[in-house]
């Protein structure tokens, strides 16, 4: 499944998801995770919030509404496409 679809799909039944939760269960790198989620961000899918509690710092991100539709959507077409292939002889 490709990275982007993967993180869409963790995100849409959250509220917020830390970063390292996406990183460990998609199987990725911090720095090709990072590279992803700016791609989402920047097309309006994602949002990203940092929190600091003392030392520690975490990313958080959640799907935006513009995310949420166009993840409904995308999944609606897929759904789509296997419907018509279970169909054919």
């Amino acid at each position: 499944m490709p990275a982007r679809l993967s993180i869409v799909a963790l995100l849409a039944p959250a509220e917020w998801v830390e970063f390292r939760f996406l990183r460990e269960t998609i199987g990725t790198s911090d720095s090709a995770l990072s590279k992803q989620i700016t791609a989402l961000e920047n097309a309006g899918y994602v949002a990203v919030r940092k929190e600091r509690s003392g030392t520690a710092r975490r990313t958080l991100v959640r799907l935006t509404d513009h995310g949420h539709a166009a993840f409904a959507a995308h999944a609606a077409a897929l759904e789509r496409i296997v419907g018509t292939a279970r169909q054919r002889p």
